[in-house]
């Protein structure tokens, strides 16, 4: 008998369900069955589930009709269920890291409570931070195992099925199952938690919720919303049978009344039968008020009472007071914002500063990538122009000392911005920010593209449901004067993502200026500042980030790796930008590089490069040292995220598909070999076309300086380009099949 036996439906996210899958299959607690409960053998989702069970036994997967509905679909889980604890995960979440381990030692700090409650998050389908909104309410639990009546707040209404750990006997014993139609949370959390005689808390985060973008299917308008007076209905029935006190049954009375007061207040999700709903929630109302029942105080208070008497014109006046008072309110920023939007107005008032330049890279994420760049040589060939560069709030520490820098959103940076002739970002300024006649705007672009950007984005779901919209993007677009490239290929790309009326500079990344500049003496610096052992072999590994996961994920082992590649290699690890502290791996084989300020530096450090579809890719390739790209999850990645070419039948050097692949080109020496070299020239030749160490010069001549096309020096042929060089341990003294 398993421990635990997690059920999800996956009616509808068939798409999504492999990482629900993969969140409990990769858990470090493995005393598990996982029930896929899928609508049919023919359904997407049974396809994708019994390729899970093919591989895993533990994978069992059930069938339930869709017109069974989720209570269905979860029931029908719980039939087939073993384990001494149920656990229901919805088929788009994700159970995170460490969740049943917590779960299993709270279980047994408790020993065998009924139910055991958890904190969950609630995750934003595209932007926004999680929250956690059942925190609150859990730490006012006490210690260890109690009665519901020493916490009577405590009901599960207002917790999902997924929010908890459920017995299974117990379950059983009270013949307790999800009742039919929607809102079958509502139900199924207010009888467990009446039938419950011992409950536990779990003050941790355990499931992540990803908000769908169309939100939740229970506020779609409909006659499903009147299915919300039966769970209610079902739940205080049940309650009146038990004949429990006040104290218990006011609680459970209040929470299930607010939802109800939730759905009443707002008509729109019933375009028919809004009345009707009203004049049977007031039925309910009146039969199930608990003797002594106190009304809340306060605006709820009155809506309580309208509904108690069957009020409906004057509870329908009330609640559209209350939503023009509020839509009122909410056009009114705070004062702050009133102060610093009022200073911006004025300062656009003012004449723009021809000797101020405004600097941001990467969201103000700090002094970094082509910004940084052109900042330098701007400093170097034009000192007549104030530089200023913008960084968030907490990372000031970050920008090297001599560097004048303002807080983003601060009254003075809007002030800047307001007054700057010169604008340069990798990314992009804030909407509100005003194209001035006379100001110059320079997009840097932070990467050669191999994935889908911009507009391009629109075809792939789970990118476009992130990027927000694209009528904003293109606004944004529309204030750019000259846009960077690094190569041909990618001066077609930005034409096609983001079509304006912009010229392209065909000047190459001023950040890879550094890959010819630097000499043996910077590259030893920065092996040593970053801890590399002398005579090592130093791997740069760099993965990109995966829209369709939830955080990083290194993708491989790499402490197996090191052990398989041989005794004289050491990882650099460095995760995508999006997540600035990495991992936190630090070992003597694995070095964290992640919060590393500049990944020029790391590049240099290293001696060769292992990616799978970043755009590091690109620009190391102008140190012509080798590159292996693995490749593990192409497909998925080329299906979710969408890509400009096939990067496996054009790659950059060796490509593999599994772990034992890629320990294998270290191993024989094929990733430095004849044919690596071979794949690298081709690769340079395409796309590192423009980059030549005078990039930064070309921008500062022509945008900062205003000097002439034909002035501006031309681009140094490859063949006459010389790259840092690489460290003395490099791939010399290793064999590889070129030279046996």
């Amino acid at each position: 008998m398993p421990r635990f036996s997690i059920i999800v439906p996956s009616h509808g996210v068939a798409g999504r369900l492999s990482q629900a899958l993969d969140s409990v299959l990769g858990q470090s607690f493995g005393d598990l069955e996982l029930i896929p409960v899928c609508d049919g053998p023919d359904a997407p989702a049974a396809e994708v589930a019994a390729g899970y069970a093919g591989r895993d036994p533990r994978v069992a997967p059930v069938h339930s009709p869709p017109s069974a509905g989720l209570g269905g679909a979860r029931n029908a889980g719980v039939r087939a269920a073993s384990g001494t604890y149920l656990l229901f995960l919805d088929g788009d979440d994700l159970l995170l890291p460490g969740a049943l381990a917590a779960l299993d030692a709270r279980l047994a700090e408790t020993d065998g409570v009924d139910v055991l409650y958890a904190e969950h998050e609630r995750a934003p389908w595209w932007e926004g931070e999680p929250a956690n909104p059942v925190a609150p309410l859990l730490a006012r639990a006490p210690e260890g195992a109690f009665a519901p009546a020493e916490l009577p707040h405590l009901t599960g209404v207002r917790l999902p099925a997924w929010s908890a750990v459920y017995r299974r006997a117990f379950l059983a014993e009270h013949r307790l199952a999800f009742p039919d139609g929607h809102f079958t949370d509502v139900g199924w959390g207010g009888l467990t938690s009446l039938a419950a005689e011992r409950i536990a808390v779990l003050r941790r985060v355990v499931v992540r919720h990803r908000l769908r973008r169309q939100g939740s299917r229970l506020d779609l308008p409909g006659e499903g919303q009147h299915a919300l007076l039966d769970q209610v209905e079902l739940v205080l029935d049940r309650a009146a049978g038990r004949a429990l006190p006040a104290e218990r049954t006011g609680p459970l009375f209040d929470q299930l009344f607010a939802v109800v007061l939730g759905t009443a207040s707002r008509p729109e999700r019933l375009p028919s039968g809004h009345r009707a709903f009203f004049r049977r929630a007031a039925r309910l109302y009146r039969r199930f008020r608990p003797a002594g029942h106190r009304m809340p105080r306060g605006s709820l208070g009155v809506r309580h009472r309208l509904l108690a008497v069957g009020a409906y014109d004057a509870f329908r006046a009330l609640c559209e007071a209350d939503r023009l008072t509020g839509r009122a309110a909410g056009t009114l920023p705070r004062p702050h914002a009133v102060r610093t939007r009022l200073r911006y107005r004025a300062a656009l008032c003012r004449p723009l500063d021809p000797n101020l330049a405004v600097y941001c890279a990467y969201w103000g994420r700090g002094y970094a990538c082509n910004p940084a760049a052109i900042h330098a040589k701007a400093r170097e060939l034009a000192p007549h122009i104030r530089s200023v560069f913008l960084v968030e709030a907490g990372r000031e520490h970050t920008l090297p000392k001599d560097v004048e820098y303002a807080v983003l959103g601060s009254p003075r940076a809007w002030e800047l911005l307001a007054r700057a002739t010169y604008l340069v970002n990798n990314a992009n300024f804030a909407e509100r920010v005003v194209k001035r006649p006379g100001s110059v705007h320079l997009q840097t672009q932070h990467g050669t593209p191999l994935k889908t950007m911009g507009v391009d984005q629109s075809a792939y779901p789970v990118v476009a449901a992130r990027s927000g919209s694209f009528t904003r993007l293109l606004g944004r677009v529309d204030r750019w004067d000259f846009n960077l490239s690094a190569n041909r290929h990618s001066t077609r790309t930005w034409e096609r993502a983001f079509p304006g009326s912009w010229e392209a500079l065909e000047y190459g990344y001023p950040r890879n200026d550094v890959y010819y500049t630097a000499t043996a003496d910077d590259v030893a610096r920065v092996r040593r500042e970053l801890g590399v052992p002398e005579g090592r072999l130093a791997v740069l590994y760099a993965p990109t980030h995966r829209d369709h996961h939830a955080g990083f994920e290194p993708g491989l082992d790499l402490e197996a790796f090191c052990a398989a590649a041989g005794e004289d290699v050491v990882v650099l690890l460095r995760a995508h930008y999006f997540y600035d502290q990495g991992g936190a791996r630090h070992s003597d084989r694995i070095i964290d590089v992640t919060a590393h300020r500049c990944a020029e530096d790391v590049c240099l450090a290293a001696d060769v490069l292992v990616t799978d579809y970043s755009s590091i890719m690109f620009d190391y390739a102008n140190l012509d040292r080798p590159i292996v790209v693995y490749a593990d999850d192409w497909d998925v990645y080329r299906r979710t995220r969408g890509v400009y070419f096939d990067l496996p039948a054009e790659p950059p050097g060796p490509v593999a598909r599994t772990p034992g692949e890629l320990a294998a080109v270290f191993r024989d020496g094929s990733y430095a070999g004849a044919g690596s070299a071979a794949l690298r020239a081709r690769f340079r030749a395409r796309f590192c076309e423009f980059d030549d160490g005078r990039a930064a010069e070309r921008v500062v001549r022509r945008v900062l300086l205003g000097e002439p096309p034909e002035a501006i020096p031309p681009v140094l042929p490859l063949a006459e380009r010389v790259p840092a060089p690489a460290a003395a341990a490099l791939v010399r003294s290793r064999p590889c099949p070129a030279s046996a």
